[in-house]
């Protein structure tokens, strides 16, 4: 546990584009994170060495771990799913799939290690095999383009969000539909502007399993401008009853993660063009504290120990913030 208002930004770790998105490694040993430049940066907590992975042909949209975190699997928008060795000196590719068509926006893995689940624009959740890369399962039936997947803690199903805030529950073992949560708030459709906006961009599960996080932005009066303002909806896993909508007093942007710590701490990593904060929300609506970061952000996670964050910054920053 610890309390959020003591949480200040510790280290500003520099790379010469801007950053994407961000995760720790399951071992706590690295932070990897993703650039404009195609690149994934990996850098040591220990000494702050920086190690370079390059193999992608466009952005790197997002990162998942095997459980024992030997494994990473990276998702780009040049349809490439590729799988990594984490602790290598200079890691290189292990398996590469062309696995969609157009870009993959999510990946996960299933916590029993067996599954890795993707999806992206051409609405397609496609679920492989960890171990040897090759395609188990398809599921279809969304009808825009998938920004988000999250299995839930037993690895029995499968979360997907897409564009439009439709959130499918599948059985993973069948495939099977089981029901869907309707996160509608977190889309908009600016007639003027002709823009689609929104999405679930980001789903996590609180830590005894019984509240699913789905955060995104609400309020887009100019989608284009990125005038809009930062939203997390907070599910009951049981029964899939919204019970709260968490928003963030004089914040303009949006939820691009959000994650639980140990002790049910909700927090979310919002940036737009209000700038870049990391905020921090019990289980009532408003926030209970807000982090402003040094520019936009773009991407954030947790580390092993539920203390630390990173945030990955425009600039090209990526910020390790922790309680003092």
């Amino acid at each position: 546990m610890f309390d959020p208002k003591t949480v200040k930004v510790t280290h500003q770790w520099k790379h010469d584009a801007p950053l994407m998105w961000c995760r720790f490694d399951p071992n706590g040993e690295y932070v990897f994170a993703t650039s404009e430049d195609q690149s994934i940066q990996r850098w040591r907590l220990s000494d702050e060495h920086k190690t370079p992975l390059a193999a992608h042909e466009s952005w790197v949209r997002d990162l998942a771990f095997s459980p024992d975190g030997a494994t990473m699997v990276s998702a780009g928008c040049d349809d490439k799913l590729i799988w990594w060795p984490v602790g290598d000196e200079k890691p290189q590719p292990i398996r590469q799939v062309k696995a969609h068509v157009g870009w993959i926006r999510a990946v996960a893995v299933s916590p029993n290690g067996e599954w890795v689940a993707s999806g992206g624009n051409d609405r397609i959740v496609k679920l492989w095999s960890l171990a040897t890369g090759e395609l188990v399962r398809e599921l279809t039936g969304h009808a825009r383009e998938i920004y988000s997947l999250a299995f839930d803690p037993s690895g029995k199903y499968l979360l997907s969000g897409d564009l439009v805030g439709d959130v499918r529950q599948w059985e993973v073992a069948t495939g099977k539909l089981e029901r869907s949560f309707e996160a509608k708030a977190l889309h908009s459709y600016n007639g003027g502007q002709q823009v689609d906006y929104g999405g679930v961009r980001s789903m996590a599960f609180s830590p005894n399993g019984q509240h699913l996080a789905c955060g995104g932005l609400h309020n887009a009066s100019n989608p284009l401008g990125a005038v809009n303002d930062p939203l997390v909806l907070r599910f009951q896993w049981s029964d899939g009853k919204l019970l709260t909508s968490h928003v963030a007093a004089g914040v303009k942007g949006a939820i691009w993660r959000c994650c639980f710590a140990p002790d049910g701490m909700l927090i979310g990593c919002s940036g737009g063009s209000g700038g870049g904060f990391l905020i921090y929300w019990g289980e009532a609506d408003k926030e209970v504290h807000k982090l402003k970061l040094p520019d936009t952000a773009r991407g954030m996670d947790l580390h092993p120990d539920g203390k630390r964050q990173a945030a990955a910054l425009h600039r090209g920053v990526l910020c390790i913030c922790q309680p003092q």
